[in-house]
């Protein structure tokens, strides 16, 4: 399976060179994951398993 090209920076990347990114790209059914300073390997899931990961990490952030 090829990722797409649509990848996007994370709002919480910051400044300066840019090479300490999370970028996120999707398609109509996956979500894919990368570190800008590794961009060959990506995180590939769906929707519904990411959103229980980012709940899980809110929760414990409270």
């Amino acid at each position: 399976m090829t990722a797409p090209e649509n990848w996007q920076k994370s709002s919480f990347s910051g400044g300066g060179d840019g090479s300490n990114c999370l970028e996120l790209a999707s398609t109509p059914t996956t979500l894919h994951l990368r570190e800008s300073d590794a961009p060959a390997t990506v995180l590939t899931t769906t929707p519904a398993p990411l959103a229980r990961l980012l709940d899980a990490i809110r929760a414990r952030a409270l």
